[in-house]
Protein backbone atom coordinates (compact mmCIF):
# COMPACT_ATOMS: atom_id res chain seq x y z
CA UNK A 1 0.00 0.00 0.00
CA UNK A 2 1.69 3.19 -1.00
CA UNK A 3 1.85 6.29 1.58
CA UNK A 4 -1.64 8.25 1.91
CA UNK A 5 -1.18 11.98 1.52
CA UNK A 6 -2.99 13.88 3.38
CA UNK A 7 -4.59 17.39 3.30
CA UNK A 8 -5.96 19.88 5.58
CA UNK A 9 -8.40 22.66 4.00
CA UNK A 10 -8.37 26.11 6.20
CA UNK A 11 -11.07 28.91 5.17
CA UNK A 12 -9.96 32.42 6.20
CA UNK A 13 -12.44 35.10 6.73
CA UNK A 14 -14.76 36.28 9.74
CA UNK A 15 -17.63 36.47 7.65
CA UNK A 16 -17.76 32.59 7.21
CA UNK A 17 -17.73 32.24 10.99
CA UNK A 18 -20.39 35.06 11.15
CA UNK A 19 -22.73 33.34 8.60
CA UNK A 20 -22.62 35.44 6.36
CA UNK A 21 -21.66 33.48 3.57
CA UNK A 22 -21.22 30.00 2.58
CA UNK A 23 -18.12 28.14 2.63
CA UNK A 24 -18.33 25.62 -0.67
CA UNK A 25 -14.72 26.09 -1.34
CA UNK A 26 -14.19 23.23 1.38
CA UNK A 27 -16.32 20.49 -0.26
CA UNK A 28 -15.29 21.30 -3.61
CA UNK A 29 -11.44 20.99 -2.69
CA UNK A 30 -11.84 17.81 -0.85
CA UNK A 31 -13.47 16.46 -4.07
CA UNK A 32 -10.91 17.25 -5.84
CA UNK A 33 -7.96 16.52 -3.91
CA UNK A 34 -9.87 12.86 -3.13
CA UNK A 35 -9.87 12.59 -7.38
CA UNK A 36 -5.75 12.71 -7.37
CA UNK A 37 -5.08 10.33 -4.31
CA UNK A 38 -4.70 13.06 -1.51
CA UNK A 39 -7.27 12.56 1.66
CA UNK A 40 -8.77 15.24 3.50
CA UNK A 41 -8.43 14.93 7.07
CA UNK A 42 -9.64 17.92 8.46
CA UNK A 43 -11.01 21.12 7.55
CA UNK A 44 -11.10 24.34 9.56
CA UNK A 45 -12.87 28.08 9.62
CA UNK A 46 -10.62 30.85 10.91
CA UNK A 47 -11.40 34.21 11.30
CA UNK A 48 -9.54 37.25 10.40
CA UNK A 49 -6.84 36.96 13.36
CA UNK A 50 -3.55 37.10 12.90
CA UNK A 51 -3.03 34.50 16.25
CA UNK A 52 -5.80 32.38 14.99
CA UNK A 53 -4.62 31.61 11.99
CA UNK A 54 -0.81 30.57 12.83
CA UNK A 55 -2.05 28.57 15.52
CA UNK A 56 -4.38 26.45 12.99
CA UNK A 57 -0.93 26.52 10.56
CA UNK A 58 0.55 24.70 13.44
CA UNK A 59 -2.04 22.09 14.39
CA UNK A 60 -1.93 21.61 10.46
CA UNK A 61 1.55 21.34 10.27
CA UNK A 62 1.26 18.09 13.09
CA UNK A 63 -1.21 16.35 10.34
CA UNK A 64 -1.43 17.26 7.11
CA UNK A 65 1.62 16.76 4.21
CA UNK A 66 -0.67 19.50 2.29
CA UNK A 67 -2.66 22.59 3.80
CA UNK A 68 -4.29 24.47 1.22
CA UNK A 69 -5.93 28.08 2.68
CA UNK A 70 -8.42 29.85 1.02
CA UNK A 71 -9.52 33.61 1.07
CA UNK A 72 -7.91 36.99 2.75
CA UNK A 73 -5.70 37.69 -0.11
CA UNK A 74 -7.48 40.82 -0.88
CA UNK A 75 -6.27 44.23 -0.64
CA UNK A 76 -8.09 45.53 2.07
CA UNK A 77 -6.36 46.01 5.93
CA UNK A 78 -8.77 42.87 6.57
CA UNK A 79 -6.86 40.79 4.25
CA UNK A 80 -3.98 39.40 6.52
CA UNK A 81 -3.36 36.02 5.25
CA UNK A 82 -0.24 37.69 3.28
CA UNK A 83 1.47 38.93 6.23
CA UNK A 84 0.41 36.02 8.78
CA UNK A 85 2.49 33.68 6.41
CA UNK A 86 5.17 35.90 6.57
CA UNK A 87 5.11 35.68 10.38
CA UNK A 88 4.74 32.00 9.81
CA UNK A 89 7.83 31.40 7.38
CA UNK A 90 9.89 34.14 9.01
CA UNK A 91 10.06 36.13 6.39
CA UNK A 92 9.06 39.45 4.30
CA UNK A 93 6.90 40.54 1.69
CA UNK A 94 8.87 41.20 -1.24
CA UNK A 95 7.04 43.01 -4.81
CA UNK A 96 7.00 40.39 -7.58
CA UNK A 97 7.34 41.59 -10.81
CA UNK A 98 5.81 38.58 -12.70
CA UNK A 99 3.24 39.54 -10.37
CA UNK A 100 3.08 43.14 -10.94
CA UNK A 101 2.97 42.63 -14.72
CA UNK A 102 0.13 40.20 -14.09
CA UNK A 103 -2.31 42.78 -11.80
CA UNK A 104 -1.17 45.69 -14.29
CA UNK A 105 -2.32 43.85 -17.41
CA UNK A 106 -5.04 43.29 -15.58
CA UNK A 107 -6.73 46.42 -14.87
CA UNK A 108 -4.84 47.91 -18.61
CA UNK A 109 -6.94 45.12 -20.12
CA UNK A 110 -10.48 46.36 -18.34
CA UNK A 111 -9.30 49.84 -18.68
CA UNK A 112 -9.47 50.51 -15.03
CA UNK A 113 -7.10 52.97 -13.08
CA UNK A 114 -4.90 50.35 -10.66
CA UNK A 115 -5.02 52.01 -6.75
CA UNK A 116 -1.67 51.58 -5.03
CA UNK A 117 -3.78 48.57 -3.19
CA UNK A 118 -4.22 46.63 -5.82
CA UNK A 119 -0.12 47.16 -6.31
CA UNK A 120 0.38 45.75 -3.44
CA UNK A 121 -1.36 42.47 -4.21
CA UNK A 122 1.74 41.99 -6.00
CA UNK A 123 3.77 41.85 -2.84
CA UNK A 124 4.16 37.83 -1.55
CA UNK A 125 6.09 36.44 1.11
CA UNK A 126 9.79 36.24 -0.47
CA UNK A 127 10.25 31.92 0.16
CA UNK A 128 6.89 31.25 -1.81
CA UNK A 129 6.29 30.00 -6.01
CA UNK A 130 4.34 32.44 -7.19
CA UNK A 131 1.14 31.08 -8.79
CA UNK A 132 -0.16 33.40 -11.83
CA UNK A 133 -4.31 34.38 -11.17
CA UNK A 134 -5.22 34.50 -14.68
CA UNK A 135 -9.02 35.21 -13.03
CA UNK A 136 -8.53 37.95 -10.44
CA UNK A 137 -5.97 39.99 -8.91
CA UNK A 138 -4.70 38.18 -6.07
CA UNK A 139 -2.01 35.53 -6.82
CA UNK A 140 -1.97 32.16 -5.53
CA UNK A 141 1.05 30.85 -3.37
CA UNK A 142 2.85 27.63 -2.83
CA UNK A 143 5.04 26.87 -0.06
CA UNK A 144 7.25 24.04 0.77
CA UNK A 145 8.23 23.54 3.64
CA UNK A 146 10.27 20.67 6.10
CA UNK A 147 12.15 19.69 3.30
CA UNK A 148 14.37 17.28 5.92
CA UNK A 149 11.21 15.51 6.17
CA UNK A 150 10.45 12.87 4.13
CA UNK A 151 6.78 13.50 4.05
CA UNK A 152 7.58 17.18 3.79
CA UNK A 153 5.37 19.61 4.15
CA UNK A 154 3.53 21.78 0.68
CA UNK A 155 1.00 24.90 2.05
CA UNK A 156 -0.98 26.82 -0.92
CA UNK A 157 -2.90 29.79 -0.29
CA UNK A 158 -5.35 30.99 -2.93
CA UNK A 159 -8.12 33.70 -3.17
CA UNK A 160 -11.24 32.97 -1.42
CA UNK A 161 -13.63 33.68 -4.62
CA UNK A 162 -14.96 30.42 -5.73
CA UNK A 163 -14.32 30.73 -9.00
CA UNK A 164 -10.64 32.04 -9.13
CA UNK A 165 -10.07 29.31 -6.52
CA UNK A 166 -11.97 26.50 -8.84
CA UNK A 167 -9.67 27.70 -11.58
CA UNK A 168 -6.23 27.90 -10.13
CA UNK A 169 -6.65 24.41 -8.27
CA UNK A 170 -7.89 23.03 -11.78
CA UNK A 171 -5.24 24.20 -13.91
CA UNK A 172 -2.46 24.76 -11.54
CA UNK A 173 -2.34 23.61 -8.23
CA UNK A 174 -3.76 20.12 -8.78
CA UNK A 175 -1.52 19.51 -11.45
CA UNK A 176 1.49 20.48 -9.32
CA UNK A 177 0.45 18.26 -6.54
CA UNK A 178 0.51 15.23 -8.57
CA UNK A 179 3.74 16.18 -9.95
CA UNK A 180 4.60 16.63 -6.18
CA UNK A 181 4.01 13.73 -4.50
CA UNK A 182 3.87 10.27 -5.83
CA UNK A 183 0.06 9.91 -4.63
CA UNK A 184 -1.64 6.37 -4.59
CA UNK A 185 -4.72 5.65 -6.32
CA UNK A 186 -8.51 6.53 -4.92
CA UNK A 187 -11.09 5.38 -5.94
CA UNK A 188 -15.22 5.45 -4.59
CA UNK A 189 -18.37 3.29 -5.81
CA UNK A 190 -21.52 4.42 -4.35
CA UNK A 191 -24.34 2.33 -3.99
CA UNK A 192 -27.65 4.37 -3.04
CA UNK A 193 -30.32 2.46 -1.27
CA UNK A 194 -34.01 3.74 -0.21
CA UNK A 195 -36.35 2.09 2.83
CA UNK A 196 -34.01 0.63 4.83
CA UNK A 197 -32.71 2.09 7.89
CA UNK A 198 -28.97 2.66 8.47
CA UNK A 199 -28.78 0.14 11.56
CA UNK A 200 -31.24 -2.71 9.53
CA UNK A 201 -28.71 -2.59 6.34
CA UNK A 202 -25.25 -2.77 8.62
CA UNK A 203 -27.03 -5.98 10.55
CA UNK A 204 -27.85 -7.58 6.86
CA UNK A 205 -24.41 -6.87 5.54
CA UNK A 206 -22.29 -7.77 8.46
CA UNK A 207 -20.53 -10.63 6.94
CA UNK A 208 -19.82 -9.09 4.16
CA UNK A 209 -18.49 -6.09 5.53
CA UNK A 210 -16.11 -7.84 7.90
CA UNK A 211 -14.88 -9.87 5.09
CA UNK A 212 -13.71 -6.82 2.67
CA UNK A 213 -9.79 -6.69 1.79
CA UNK A 214 -7.63 -3.86 3.93
CA UNK A 215 -7.64 -1.72 0.59
CA UNK A 216 -11.63 -1.01 0.60
CA UNK A 217 -13.01 0.69 3.30
CA UNK A 218 -17.25 1.12 3.59
CA UNK A 219 -18.82 3.90 4.91
CA UNK A 220 -22.56 4.89 5.84
CA UNK A 221 -24.07 8.15 4.59
CA UNK A 222 -27.81 8.13 5.57
CA UNK A 223 -30.22 11.24 4.61
CA UNK A 224 -34.07 11.45 4.61
CA UNK A 225 -35.18 7.92 3.59
CA UNK A 226 -32.01 6.98 2.05
CA UNK A 227 -28.19 5.45 2.81
CA UNK A 228 -25.70 5.55 0.62
CA UNK A 229 -22.66 2.77 1.04
CA UNK A 230 -19.61 4.23 -0.32
CA UNK A 231 -16.80 1.70 -1.03
CA UNK A 232 -13.45 3.32 -1.14
CA UNK A 233 -10.43 2.27 -2.59
CA UNK A 234 -6.66 2.87 -2.48
CA UNK A 235 -3.92 1.30 -4.16
CA UNK A 236 -1.40 1.69 -7.12
CA UNK A 237 -3.07 0.12 -10.05
CA UNK A 238 -6.58 1.67 -10.96
CA UNK A 239 -7.97 -1.10 -13.12
CA UNK A 240 -7.49 -3.86 -9.96
CA UNK A 241 -9.24 -1.47 -8.12
CA UNK A 242 -11.84 -1.01 -10.13
CA UNK A 243 -12.38 -5.05 -10.57
CA UNK A 244 -12.13 -5.41 -7.01
CA UNK A 245 -14.74 -2.87 -6.03
CA UNK A 246 -16.95 -4.25 -8.75
CA UNK A 247 -16.68 -7.91 -7.73
CA UNK A 248 -17.56 -6.54 -3.80
CA UNK A 249 -20.68 -4.45 -5.34
CA UNK A 250 -21.79 -8.05 -7.10
CA UNK A 251 -21.31 -9.59 -3.79
CA UNK A 252 -23.35 -7.43 -1.77
CA UNK A 253 -25.97 -6.87 -4.34
CA UNK A 254 -27.89 -10.14 -3.21
CA UNK A 255 -28.36 -9.01 0.17
CA UNK A 256 -29.57 -5.74 -0.30
CA UNK A 257 -30.90 -5.73 -4.11
CA UNK A 258 -34.17 -4.79 -3.24
CA UNK A 259 -33.44 -1.88 -1.52
CA UNK A 260 -30.86 -0.59 -4.31
CA UNK A 261 -32.27 1.75 -6.60
CA UNK A 262 -28.87 3.23 -8.34
CA UNK A 263 -25.24 4.04 -7.96
CA UNK A 264 -22.70 6.95 -7.75
CA UNK A 265 -24.46 9.83 -8.66
CA UNK A 266 -28.07 7.81 -9.42
CA UNK A 267 -30.90 10.06 -7.78
CA UNK A 268 -34.61 8.60 -7.35
CA UNK A 269 -35.80 10.93 -9.62
CA UNK A 270 -33.57 10.03 -12.26
CA UNK A 271 -34.10 6.73 -12.26
CA UNK A 272 -37.81 6.55 -12.33
CA UNK A 273 -37.21 9.24 -15.07
CA UNK A 274 -34.90 6.71 -17.16
CA UNK A 275 -37.53 3.84 -16.74
CA UNK A 276 -40.18 5.86 -17.64
CA UNK A 277 -38.70 6.53 -20.89
CA UNK A 278 -37.71 3.54 -21.63
CA UNK A 279 -40.73 2.04 -21.07
CA UNK A 280 -42.48 5.02 -22.91
CA UNK A 281 -44.66 5.83 -19.73
CA UNK A 282 -46.42 9.01 -18.67
CA UNK A 283 -46.88 9.94 -15.19
CA UNK A 284 -49.57 12.32 -13.49
CA UNK A 285 -48.80 13.43 -9.84
CA UNK A 286 -51.76 14.43 -7.20
CA UNK A 287 -50.55 15.87 -4.11
CA UNK A 288 -51.80 17.18 -0.96
CA UNK A 289 -49.76 17.29 2.18
CA UNK A 290 -45.80 17.44 0.00
CA UNK A 291 -47.28 20.46 -1.73
CA UNK A 292 -45.97 20.16 -5.23
CA UNK A 293 -42.69 18.91 -3.51
CA UNK A 294 -42.70 15.90 -5.88
CA UNK A 295 -43.51 17.35 -8.43
CA UNK A 296 -40.52 19.76 -7.94
CA UNK A 297 -38.56 16.37 -7.59
CA UNK A 298 -39.37 15.07 -10.79
CA UNK A 299 -38.77 18.33 -13.19
CA UNK A 300 -35.51 18.74 -11.63
CA UNK A 301 -34.31 16.06 -13.90
CA UNK A 302 -33.50 17.17 -17.78
CA UNK A 303 -35.88 16.16 -20.42
CA UNK A 304 -38.36 15.49 -17.82
CA UNK A 305 -40.93 16.85 -20.03
CA UNK A 306 -41.00 13.43 -22.19
CA UNK A 307 -42.36 11.30 -19.67
CA UNK A 308 -44.01 14.37 -17.16
CA UNK A 309 -47.27 15.79 -18.13
CA UNK A 310 -48.54 17.35 -15.06
CA UNK A 311 -49.91 17.31 -11.43
CA UNK A 312 -52.90 18.64 -9.44
CA UNK A 313 -51.74 19.89 -5.82
CA UNK A 314 -55.03 18.96 -3.95
CA UNK A 315 -54.74 20.55 -0.56
CA UNK A 316 -58.11 21.24 -0.27
CA UNK A 317 -61.01 18.01 -0.07
CA UNK A 318 -63.32 20.72 -2.58
CA UNK A 319 -60.36 20.28 -4.96
CA UNK A 320 -59.87 16.23 -4.64
CA UNK A 321 -63.39 15.83 -5.44
CA UNK A 322 -63.65 18.58 -7.75
CA UNK A 323 -60.44 18.25 -9.82
CA UNK A 324 -59.43 14.19 -9.24
CA UNK A 325 -62.58 12.68 -9.02
CA UNK A 326 -62.74 11.48 -4.82
CA UNK A 327 -66.32 10.62 -4.28
CA UNK A 328 -67.68 12.90 -1.13
CA UNK A 329 -68.71 10.19 0.74
CA UNK A 330 -65.26 8.66 0.77
CA UNK A 331 -63.81 11.50 2.48
CA UNK A 332 -66.89 12.08 5.13
CA UNK A 333 -66.48 8.33 5.89
CA UNK A 334 -62.75 8.01 5.75
CA UNK A 335 -61.17 11.39 5.65
CA UNK A 336 -58.37 12.73 3.58
CA UNK A 337 -55.81 11.06 5.21
CA UNK A 338 -56.68 7.50 4.31
CA UNK A 339 -56.18 4.45 1.76
CA UNK A 340 -60.01 4.85 -0.14
CA UNK A 341 -58.70 8.44 -0.11
CA UNK A 342 -55.24 8.14 -1.38
CA UNK A 343 -56.43 5.03 -4.33
CA UNK A 344 -59.40 7.53 -5.59
CA UNK A 345 -56.25 10.32 -6.17
CA UNK A 346 -53.83 8.40 -7.46
CA UNK A 347 -56.62 6.64 -9.61
CA UNK A 348 -57.76 10.11 -10.14
CA UNK A 349 -55.16 11.84 -11.58
CA UNK A 350 -54.42 8.96 -14.24
CA UNK A 351 -57.76 9.23 -15.33
CA UNK A 352 -58.11 13.23 -15.54
CA UNK A 353 -54.39 13.90 -16.99
CA UNK A 354 -54.52 10.81 -19.09
CA UNK A 355 -51.34 9.01 -17.87
CA UNK A 356 -50.00 5.76 -18.19
CA UNK A 357 -49.37 6.16 -14.15
CA UNK A 358 -50.43 8.62 -11.42
CA UNK A 359 -49.19 8.95 -7.88
CA UNK A 360 -50.69 10.45 -5.32
CA UNK A 361 -49.75 11.81 -1.50
CA UNK A 362 -52.43 12.87 1.59
CA UNK A 363 -51.14 13.01 5.24
CA UNK A 364 -50.53 15.29 8.15
CA UNK A 365 -47.43 16.49 8.07
CA UNK A 366 -47.38 18.60 11.00
CA UNK A 367 -46.34 20.37 13.69
CA UNK A 368 -50.10 20.04 14.04
CA UNK A 369 -53.53 18.74 12.93
CA UNK A 370 -52.98 15.35 14.22
CA UNK A 371 -55.57 13.69 16.02
CA UNK A 372 -55.36 9.89 18.49
CA UNK A 373 -56.15 7.62 15.84
CA UNK A 374 -53.91 9.65 12.97
CA UNK A 375 -51.49 11.51 14.84
CA UNK A 376 -48.66 13.61 12.99
CA UNK A 377 -47.13 11.53 10.43
CA UNK A 378 -49.75 9.89 9.21
CA UNK A 379 -48.69 9.88 5.18
CA UNK A 380 -50.65 7.16 2.85
CA UNK A 381 -49.07 7.22 -0.39
CA UNK A 382 -50.40 5.16 -3.85
CA UNK A 383 -49.07 4.31 -7.59
CA UNK A 384 -52.08 3.80 -10.27
CA UNK A 385 -51.31 1.87 -13.47
CA UNK A 386 -53.56 0.00 -15.71
CA UNK A 387 -52.82 -3.10 -13.63
CA UNK A 388 -53.50 -2.07 -10.32
CA UNK A 389 -53.14 0.55 -7.30
CA UNK A 390 -51.30 -0.17 -4.44
CA UNK A 391 -51.30 2.07 -1.68
CA UNK A 392 -48.77 2.28 1.58
CA UNK A 393 -49.09 4.11 5.12
CA UNK A 394 -46.42 5.67 6.50
CA UNK A 395 -45.93 6.37 9.98
CA UNK A 396 -43.48 9.03 10.11
CA UNK A 397 -42.41 11.70 12.74
CA UNK A 398 -43.44 15.13 14.25
CA UNK A 399 -41.34 17.69 11.56
CA UNK A 400 -42.78 19.01 8.65
CA UNK A 401 -39.72 19.32 6.63
CA UNK A 402 -39.06 16.02 7.32
CA UNK A 403 -42.18 14.61 6.74
CA UNK A 404 -42.51 16.01 3.24
CA UNK A 405 -39.00 15.20 2.33
CA UNK A 406 -39.16 11.28 3.53
CA UNK A 407 -42.68 11.01 1.64
CA UNK A 408 -41.45 12.47 -1.33
CA UNK A 409 -38.79 9.80 -0.99
CA UNK A 410 -41.40 7.27 -0.44
CA UNK A 411 -43.63 7.76 -3.24
CA UNK A 412 -40.93 8.05 -5.83
CA UNK A 413 -39.44 4.59 -5.03
CA UNK A 414 -42.84 3.47 -4.67
CA UNK A 415 -42.96 4.50 -8.38
CA UNK A 416 -40.06 2.50 -9.34
CA UNK A 417 -40.81 -0.52 -8.04
CA UNK A 418 -44.09 -0.44 -9.73
CA UNK A 419 -42.56 0.31 -12.95
CA UNK A 420 -39.97 -2.48 -12.54
CA UNK A 421 -43.26 -4.78 -13.05
CA UNK A 422 -44.29 -3.71 -15.93
CA UNK A 423 -43.27 -4.97 -19.58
Amino acid sequence: MPETILAEVVTIGDEILFGQITDTNTQWISTELTNIGIRTVRKSSVGDQAEAILQILQEAHQRANVIILTGGLGPTKDDITKHTLCRYFNTELVMNPDALAMVTGFFAKRGRAMTELNRLQAALPANCVYIPNHWGTAPGMWFEHDQGDVRGRVYVSLPGVPFEMKSLMTNLILPKLQAHFRTPVILHKMIRTVGIGESFLAERIEQWEDALPPQIRLAYLPSFGQVKLRLTATGTNAQQLQQELAEQVANVLPLIDQHVFGFDSDELETVVGRLLKEKSLTLGIAESCTGGYVSAQITKVPGASAYFWGSIVSYANEIKVKELGVDRAVLAEHGAVSEPTIQAMAEGVRRVLGTSVGIATSGIAGPDGGTPDKPVGTIWIACATDQRTVTRLLKLGQYREQNIQLTTNYVLNLLREELLTLN
